[in-house]
């Protein structure tokens, strides 16, 4: 048996050799979405093994009653479940009467698959031996059309070494589950089944929430390339309704099938509207060819990667590894709705519940910036802003008045659904990454617009929620922060984060700043504004009071900030001392005894000094990261690329590179041992992140592009490109030499190494590095 690999290549990921063991990992990395919907890598023909069934669809989720032993108050009512959706691609087949099934065949002879990046498809062929000597070749091609959001494609071609009776029905399985229920709940209801030649559709409605959609499928079949006219006969039972056919394929001759199918839903959700919606699609669908729709989808992949491509030269692994994260983050999220976000598990699996974290607006809003035109970002803020209402009422339920809005640790609509009590009621820290986010926006853009528009508004509800968050000590005489969870959640219920307060401090003093801005540019509007919040001086005061005063524990020994206020009671013994045998810690420590130790899951005092870089001078910098380093486990996905970003600025180059591997292919290479769950599509933003603000250094200080480039010694030359304030910045640079050029002919200029450089008439620009 052939060892289960993925191969290093620029451009694709290949898998060779048949492992029933390590289907599911596969099903993960294979996955492919265009933002509407996505598909995990099942097989389109049956398989009895292991295997978690994935077809989803964006924003269609279910409120799956919360499971706890012991009901608090305050608690969110359901967690909202990415749903699996009804699967379009299945295929059943029998050869000689025999199922086709890779976990019962008698010997899988060769098996490869390929994700072809570039292009946006999933290949797959096989060679098997049945009884009587019979061999079979398969060969499938998928992919969902990145121009057409509601259609799928599969060819799927048989041919064997003599002739042979092949019973072959395409069909729509309407029968699903979730892998994740907490009740073994099924949480679709199927309304009605059309099943002819020419239309074949289920309709389902999501139980609860009542999201109406219809799964379609239309199939062709072709006999060495000849299309076969009226070959199905629609059947449908309880599971499924199908399109069967059966037919002699003669030696040397070729079988393929060529099945569409997709989901249509409606924001109206009418059912004649999604009905007459998908007819459309069918009736298109009737003369398109796999060929045209695969043509038309590959132009769509060339213009993402005009963009968004990062090239790395010397170091084949580092470029695979780049490109499948960029490749699986535009897949997840297009930027074209205002309802969608970036899913931490996008459509690669069902954990997390596949909703909104606050690693949208910390890690995937500055690769949005990056790589997209402004609105897409827009879409990002506008979808927060639309929950305000929403993020009050989640306030409200724990106690808090006035307007104070705390935005949801996990959401699909705005409410609060997760329900672990140290994440839900204490990873508070979440509404300052939206407040940085707003911030984040204006300073890349320069549009101040949003500020006055919507972004004050969610600003002024954050500060509400902190003014009422905070305590006063009389003994610190400070404003302290008591019985939270900061970004390193192996630390519960701890006082004084030092991460939770200092972002508290700058979101306080942020939002004053705001205020001041619209009073000066726009003071008709603020007025408006100030009338329908109620905007009190007394509260900007105690704002500023809050912010000047907010206590900030410091080691003045070791120069360190403190993580939190009893850190430094702990038994500081170093990761390094750790046996390996132990990590994960979180498979193999009890909780309590995490939660007494040192370890640390991810950047937390370091995730500041990231985000506020310009309050800390390097010295201080330095002595943070190196204390830090030493008690971080990284056992999240979100963790390696801060550390790199931050190794980068101090000049440790190579360890900046360890982080980054880790960072870039924690899927591909699995180093969690969980990749069978999903993909971590959020953290993959953190190694584009690694790359542009890591080894180019990019920052955006006063309207301007400033560089600090460094290469890893591997690293020939490293290119990307930039969407900065109506420009593209084309950036190449090697170890010697750094050159910009613009696609615009603009009066511009940026820093490298604090040195200023002017374009030249053929808008270039270079310098020795």
């Amino acid at each position: 048996m052939e060892t289960h690999i993925h191969k290093i290549n620029p451009w694709k990921i290949i898998e060779v050799g048949w492992n029933r063991n390590k289907i599911k990992g596969s099903e993960s990395i294979f996955s492919i979405g265009n933002g509407a919907m996505g598909q995990r890598a099942n097989f389109e023909e049956d398989f009895s093994g292991k295997s978690l069934q994935g077809s989803y669809i964006g924003g269609i989720y279910y409120p799956d009653k919360t499971k706890v032993g012991w009901w608090k108050n305050g608690y969110p009512e359901y967690f909202a479940k990415v749903i699996n959706a009804p699967n379009w691609i299945g295929i059943s087949i029998l050869i000689d009467s025999i199922p086709l099934d890779l976990n019962k065949v008698n010997r899988v002879e060769k098996f490869e698959r390929i994700l072809d990046m570039k292009k946006g498809l999933y290949e797959r062929a096989f060679s098997i031996k049945m009884k009587d000597d019979l061999e079979v070749e398969i060969k499938s091609k998928r992919f969902i059309s990145m121009k057409k959001k509601s259609v799928g494609a599969i060819s799927f071609k048989i041919r064997c070494n003599r002739d042979v009776k092949i019973s072959l029905s395409p069909y729509i399985g309407f029968d699903v589950s979730n892998d994740d229920s907490n009740w073994d709940e099924k949480f679709w209801e199927t309304k009605e089944k059309i099943n002819t030649q020419n239309k074949s559709l289920v309709k389902s409605k999501v139980k609860k929430t009542g999201f109406k959609v219809i799964t379609y499928m239309k199939a062709n079949l072709y006999d060495n390339n000849v299309k076969l006219e009226k070959p199905f006969k629609a059947k449908s039972n309880s599971k499924k309704i199908l399109l069967e056919s059966e037919q002699i394929l003669k030696r040397g001759h070729t079988l393929k099938v060529v099945k569409f199918g997709g989901y249509v839903t409606s924001e109206c959700n009418e059912w004649n509207k999604i009905e007459n919606k998908t007819t459309k699609i069918l009736n298109y669908l009737e003369n398109a060819s796999f060929e045209d729709l695969y043509r038309e989808h590959t132009l769509e992949w060339a213009k993402i990667w005009e963009q968004s491509d990062i090239k790395i030269s010397g170091d084949n692994k580092s470029q695979q590894a780049i490109r499948f994260n960029i490749f699986q983050l535009n897949q997840t999220y297009r930027g074209d709705n205002p309802n969608l976000n970036f899913g931490p598990k996008g459509f690669t699996g069902e954990k997390y519940g596949g909703s909104t974290y606050w690693d949208t607006e910390a890690y995937c809003i500055p690769f949005c910036l990056g790589t997209k035109p402004p609105k897409v970002t827009l879409n990002l803020l506008n979808y927060r802003y639309l929950q305000l209402d929403k993020a009050i009422d989640n306030a409200k339920k724990l106690g808090f008045e006035n307007g104070a809005a705390l935005f949801p640790m996990v959401t699909m609509n705005g409410e609060e659904c997760h329900n672990e009590w140290e994440i839900t009621f204490e990873e508070i820290h979440r509404n300052n990454a939206i407040a940085f986010a707003i911030f984040n926006y204006t300073r890349y853009t320069g549009d101040l617009k949003y500020l006055v528009d919507k972004g004050l508004e969610v600003l002024v509800g954050i500060s509400r929620f902190w003014a009422q968050r905070v305590s006063y000590s009389e003994k610190k005489n400070k404003y302290v922060i008591l019985g939270v969870t900061g970004p390193n959640e192996y630390e519960n219920n701890i006082n004084n984060n030092w991460y939770t307060n200092y972002s508290t401090k700058w979101c306080l003093k942020f939002t004053l700043d705001s205020i001041n801005i619209c009073k000066k540019n726009n003071a008709n509007s603020f007025k408006e504004l100030s009338k329908k919040l109620k905007i009190k001086k007394y509260e900007l005061d105690l704002w500023l009071k809050i912010s000047k005063n907010i206590y900030l524990n410091k080691d003045e020994e070791l120069g360190v900030f403190v993580q939190q206020d009893g850190f430094f009671d702990k038994d500081l013994k170093e990761v390094d001392k750790l046996d390996y045998s132990q990590r994960p810690l979180n498979q193999n420590w009890s909780w309590d005894r995490i939660l007494r130790s040192p370890y640390i899951k991810q950047a937390d005092v370091l995730q500041g000094i990231y985000f506020f870089e310009d309050k800390f001078d390097t010295k201080s910098i330095k002595k943070n990261y190196e204390f830090y380093e030493k008690f971080t486990v990284h056992e999240s996905s979100l963790s390696p690329c801060i550390h790199s970003i931050i190794a980068c600025k101090l000049g440790k180059i190579e360890s900046a590179y360890d982080l980054f591997k880790r960072a870039s292919r924690l899927d591909l290479d699995d180093y969690n041992k969980e990749v069978e769950e999903g993909l971590h599509i959020t953290s993959m933003a953190g190694s584009w992140l690694t790359i542009v603000e890591g080894f180019a250094g990019m920052r955006v200080r006063n309207n301007s592009l400033h560089f600090t480039p460094r290469l890893p010694k591997k690293w020939k030359s490293l290119l990307f490109k930039i969407n900065f304030r109506g420009n593209i910045y084309t950036i190449k640079f090697n170890q010697s030499v750094f050159q910009c050029s613009l696609n615009f002919n603009q009066d511009c200029f940026i820093y490298v190494n604090k040195k200023r450089l002017t374009f030249d008439n053929n808008r270039k620009t270079h310098t020795s590095i």
